[in-house]
């Protein structure tokens, strides 16, 4: 069995012309050619990583690498691809760059395998060959660092040309060049009588070039007009008899903009988006898997719902000699969880199906996706809120977040003997995190400044750090205020219990269309109220 699993790039090097990136995830659901599939840890092997190559999306063909190195850890297998300095390995280099081909697709020989519920386990198999490709299987992994150079530039601006000047030679096969075409020299001969009366008449410079007009060509005359000034320059200079201004004058009077009819649109397969999204407050809590069956869980708690042990546990004291031992009886609770489906669907005609560039049917999953993505987390967030408590009122400064983290945390570990480890923030919290200062100016979350850094939070990354807790920002937490935009978590405070992302294709044959529909199930409990702490605002 033959499986291509996806995932992103996450260094490319240019300079030394290097590409890096996580290969193939462990322990996680992927949507691979044949279904979903789980990888046990250590499971991808590699015979010989000299013989690995790194192709154009599965083409044979198409060889851009080699692999040089690799790393397998608890997270999954990583590697890093030595690129051609061939015209294909610098195109390659140039596409992962400007992210329009960021993505790694693995191809592998399953040896070992096992189905569980929802997925298929793979226990042992063998990595054949990794493909750039157009997009990856995991939204969180993205390119972190490019080191662009001046030769690889270069590179993009000459292959640029060459486009240019191919496309103008199918446009224009026949297209005429200057051409000068000089007249045979005059014949001197004696003149005869009719020609003595005219001697008073102008003579022929019969040895002067004959000029024939060329054909303007636009992909090869690079006109230097490109704004009012130098217009108005060379429109002055074709007045006074210039006549390559005159040619730059023509050339802009008669554009795309008066003809349209030559201006075809150019469509390009690419697909914007702004649903890019992972799923922050899910990530800073625990998780589990939910069962195979029944619409409600519970589990059996000593604590109560106010988040202390109080009154639940057994009571040890200090007692005299022969004095009697203190009985206090052990009493639990049940805490339970309503399982939830969600749901969404699109249908489609089977000319989108078929017919379609870019290929619709794979942008409608990775929307699907992160809709799904979207509604759980904004569900999990209104859990949070419902269950968690308000922390200690604090002004919006900085030396209010300062006094947010110290008392909370402190009282994280107080009232239910675990550590706030996560930091959720929203928008309005990220900013003021951003902008915090001291008194002489300096970022205060910002390790570009090691000597006042109280962390990090910037506008590049929603992972950062506050005051040593790991930070998540989360765009759908509370926006237009900065009271309830933050929570301090213990993940052991309340779970997660989710199913996989399962996708549904029906096909009505009577119109020929195709109704795509994705679906899971999820399910939480709050286990310890007093281990999320919400961000009170003075």
């Amino acid at each position: 069995m033959i499986l291509t699993f996806k995932s992103a790039i996450q260094n490319t090097d240019s300079e030394g012309r290097v590409i890096a990136g996580k290969i193939a995830p462990y322990g996680e659901v992927g949507y691979t050619s044949s279904g979903p599939v789980v990888f046990s840890e250590g499971s991808i092997s590699i015979p010989n990583i000299d013989k690995v190559k790194l192709l154009m999306s599965h083409d044979n063909s198409k060889p851009i690498g080699r692999m040089i190195s690799m790393q397998s850890n608890s997270e999954g297998l990583f590697a890093s691809f030595k690129i051609s300095a061939g015209a294909s390995g610098s195109e390659a280099i140039l596409l992962a760059q400007e992210k329009l081909m960021d993505g790694l697709s693995v191809g592998v020989e399953v040896t070992a395998s096992k189905p569980e519920k929802d997925y298929l386990l793979v226990t042992a198999a063998v990595l054949r060959e990794v493909s750039l490709v157009e997009s990856p299987a995991f939204s969180s992994a993205a390119v972190n660092r490019i080191a662009a150079s001046e030769a690889t530039d270069a590179l993009g601006e000459a292959l640029a040309a060459v486009v240019a000047e191919t496309v103008a030679n199918m446009n224009n096969p026949e297209t005429e060049t200057e051409t000068e075409i000089e007249s045979e020299d005059a014949v001197t001969t004696a003149p005869t009588e009719d020609e003595k009366k005219d001697e008073a008449a102008p003579a022929v410079e019969a040895a002067r070039k004959i000029i024939r007009p060329s054909v303007l060509n636009s992909q090869s005359v690079r006109s230097p007009i490109n704004s009012m000034a130098s217009y108005t320059e060379h429109k002055i200079k074709a007045a006074l008899g210039n006549d390559d201004s005159k040619l730059y004058v023509i050339a802009a009077d008669s554009s795309f903009t008066t003809n349209p009819a030559f201006n075809p649109t150019q469509y390009l397969s690419e697909f914007v988006s702004n649903t890019n999204f992972d799923t922050p407050m899910i990530n800073a809590l625990s998780s589990g898997a939910l069962p195979a069956s029944g619409m409600t869980i519970s589990v059996p708690s000593l604590v109560t719902s106010s988040g202390g042990q109080s009154g639940t546990a057994p009571v040890v004291t200090v007692e005299a000699e022969a004095g009697a031992v203190e009985n206090v009886g052990m009493v639990t609770e049940y805490l339970s969880g309503t399982v939830k489906k969600y749901s969404g669907m699109n249908t489609l005609s089977i000319e989108l199906l078929e017919r379609s560039d870019p290929n619709f049917y794979a942008e409608l999953t990775n929307q699907l996706s992160r809709a799904f993505s979207l509604a759980t987390d904004a569900a999990v967030i209104a859990d949070v809120v419902a269950g968690g408590v308000q922390g200690t009122a604090v002004a919006a400064t900085s030396a209010g977040i300062i006094s947010y983290v110290s008392t909370e945390s402190a009282n994280i570990y107080k009232n239910t003997s675990y550590f706030a480890k996560n930091y959720v923030a929203g928008p309005s919290q990220w900013s003021l995190l951003m902008g915090a200062t001291d008194t002489t100016g300096r970022p205060i979350y910002n390790a570009a400044a090691p000597m006042n850094s109280g962390g990090l939070s910037t506008p590049t990354s929603i992972r950062g750090n506050v005051l040593g807790l790991d930070l998540y920002v989360d765009h759908q937490m509370a926006a237009t205020t900065i009271d309830d935009s933050a929570f301090i978590v213990a993940p052991e405070a309340m779970t997660v219990y989710r199913s996989p992302q399962a996708y549904m294709s029906v096909n009505v044959v009577s119109n020929l269309q195709i109704q795509v529909a994705i679906y899971g199930f999820m399910a939480t409990i709050v286990k310890m109220p007093n281990g999320l702490v919400r961000y009170n605002l003075t």
